[in-house]
């Protein structure tokens, strides 16, 4: 089981530790709705040190980028991000990623921890240029400080102006003394805030500074489990349940990010799911009656016709309602559309409804 930099760190705050993508990772430490609140309301802090980062460089590494990625990052100017995915040969999903510009020949691709080794080799296949690539996931940290007041608690520690930083957009800056610091405003939480990447001979020095800025509104580290239901309000997906290998990005309506102004692995077949529709999607519900969604609870229609499957749910700790996410077949998917998600054999009410299910 690999640790990230802070373990010692998080065994000392208390937090309970689980096996998540062959690191050993805190999945709470005071409890995952008081943690929620905290993110949505305050301000948190995230260990995500387990994700992959790997850096291309070249005249080539945009070309073999636009090969293997559904997004256009082609438009990626100097510090600028991009979500994106990875189509594999048969439809599906072989990652989501994210894509950050450095300079017109640097690129670092932000990829899940369980398919660190899985994207390198698809990358690697790919390669026919011979692109230098470096894989730097274990000596980086990354640290997702999150919340309404993250930017107020960072702005004390670097003279770059967090501010003027937009939405998917980055700098690399001195933080805490320490340069070459990536900060970034993105995450996984739709509360706003800033993901800080940095040697893992750093992490200590400024995991305790980020604390010691944020005492004033009460910083909190927060755990995986408060990360899956912050992101499930979003209706953000998770690989390996929303999005996998035999999910196409337009049934997963994830058409915004495959562009197909370009050539990228299977694209014929993924442009003619757009035109002709597919038979499936990935939708929004919430609950009527009571009962919690959980991944794999089959649903049915009000026949109890088997419709689709669930692939996210949680009781969401900012609405005070179940929700979740299916495949459910494209006839059900109109919005208000009521359907039976199957709890212990008994079918319980839920509607489909939009995303993201928490409005800001």
């Amino acid at each position: 089981m690999k640790l990230t930099a802070l373990y010692n760190k998080h065994i000392s705050l208390g937090a309970k530790m689980v096996p998540f993508a062959g690191y050993n990772m805190p999945v709470s430490y005071s409890g995952l709705n008081e943690e929620h609140q905290i993110v949505r309301t305050g301000v948190g802090v995230f260990d995500v040190s387990h994700m992959g980062e790997f850096i291309l460089k070249g005249a080539d590494a945009l070309d073999l980028i636009q090969r293997v990625t559904s997004n256009d990052a082609s438009v990626l100017t100097n510090g600028k991000a991009q979500y994106s995915c990875l189509p594999n040969a048969d439809g599906g999903i072989v990652d989501d990623l994210l894509v950050y510009r450095i300079d017109s020949e640097t690129y670092m691709l932000v990829v899940n921890a369980s398919n660190i080794e899985k994207d390198w080799n698809w990358i690697m296949q790919k390669n026919t240029k011979s692109v230098p690539m470096k894989n730097i996931s274990e000596e980086t940290s990354l640290l997702a400080i999150q919340g309404p007041n993250a930017l107020a608690t960072l702005q004390k520690l670097t003279a770059v102006n967090l501010s003027e930083i937009p939405y998917y957009s980055f700098v690399k800056g001195t933080f805490n003394g320490i340069e070459n610091v990536v900060i970034s405003n993105t995450g996984y939480t739709g509360a706003g805030g800033f993901e800080l990447y940095f040697e893992n001979q750093f992490a200590i020095a400024i995991w305790e500074s980020i604390f010691d800025a944020g005492k004033e509104y009460n910083i909190k580290p927060i755990g995986l489990g408060a990360r899956d239901t912050l992101r499930l309000e979003m209706g953000f997906c998770l690989y390996g349940n929303d999005i996998d290998d035999t999910t196409s990005p337009i049934e997963a309506g994830l058409g915004w990010i495959t562009k197909f102004t370009k050539d990228f692995t299977n694209r014929a077949a993924i442009e003619q799911q757009k035109n002709l529709g597919v038979s499936k999607k990935l939708v929004g519900f919430e609950m009527i009656d009571r009962g919690i969604p959980r991944h794999d609870y089959l649903i049915a229609d009000g026949a109890g016709n088997i419709i689709g499957k669930v692939t996210s749910g949680t009781q969401s700790p900012s609405l005070n309602k179940a929700i979740g996410l299916g495949y459910i077949n494209s006839d059900f998917c109109k919005l208000d559309t009521e359907i039976n998600i199957m709890i212990r054999d008994k079918g319980i009410k839920a509607k489909v409804t939009k995303i993201p299910f928490l409005k800001k």
